[in-house]
């Protein structure tokens, strides 16, 4: 019984403390958007990164996927972004969330130019990494569902990319899905600790230059 009390002790205190990290960290970088980025006074950035989520086999994005996409076409209508990284996993054939994440930003008006794509943003870890050293973004828009802000932007943070947060907050209306997701947040903050400390290394490749190219053409075709 002891032992069980200090194990559940041990675990509370390492949660807590992972908890703390990520509200501290992403403090005073963190927007909600709700309905659109338009009210939330998004602060500006070149580029706007959308995490990826579930896409279904009809080749649409999951509602969550599709209200993160919703708020990256507004920050980009709106000139508070230039481009849009959308980034996701590819791993398995026939389920590619980065090209769907695509086709649904151009069917809401975004210019194909404008869009660039990361094909393996396996997590948060991986895409936050991967925007800076491979993708060589400095400053960008981290764009997701509001209860997975502060650890997301805690990780960008952490791994050297200046962001700042633009959460939808929709997902709470559907009160189950997002107390669930709530839930989850907590053992998926020790392992972003656990990523951040031991800089782990994701699928990297070769530098890309498709962000620096979606820049420059919004600002020539926005002149």
């Amino acid at each position: 019984m002891r032992v069980s009390l200090v194990v559940v002790g041990v675990l509370g205190l390492i949660t807590v403390g992972a908890g703390t990290w990520a509200w501290t960290v992403s403090a005073g970088h963190i927007e909600v958007a709700g309905e659109s980025a338009d009210g939330a006074n998004a602060a500006r950035a070149p580029v706007a990164i959308v995490l990826g989520a579930a896409v279904h086999a009809d080749g649409l994005p999951s509602p969550w996927l599709a209200h993160r996409l919703d708020i990256a076409a507004d920050l980009y209508t709106s000139g508070r972004t230039e481009a849009i990284l959308v980034s996701g996993d590819n791993r398995r054939v026939g389920y590619d969330e980065p090209t769907v994440m695509r086709n649904y930003l151009i069917s809401k008006g975004i210019p194909s130019q404008a869009i660039a794509l990361d094909y393996a943003g396996f997590d948060t870890y991986d895409t936050c990494v991967r925007a800076r050293r491979i993708f060589g973004i400095e400053r960008a828009l981290l764009v997701t569902q509001d209860f997975h802000e502060p650890r997301a932007v805690a990780i960008c943070r952490s791994v050297g990319l200046s962001v700042d947060g633009v959460g939808d907050s929709r997902a709470r209306h559907d009160r189950i899905s997002w107390a669930v997701s709530w839930t989850r947040e907590r053992p998926a903050t020790i392992k972003a600790v656990i990523d951040v400390v031991s800089r782990r290394d994701p699928t990297l490749g070769h530098r890309e230059t498709s962000v620096a190219e979606a820049i420059n053409w919004t600002r020539e075709h926005r002149r």
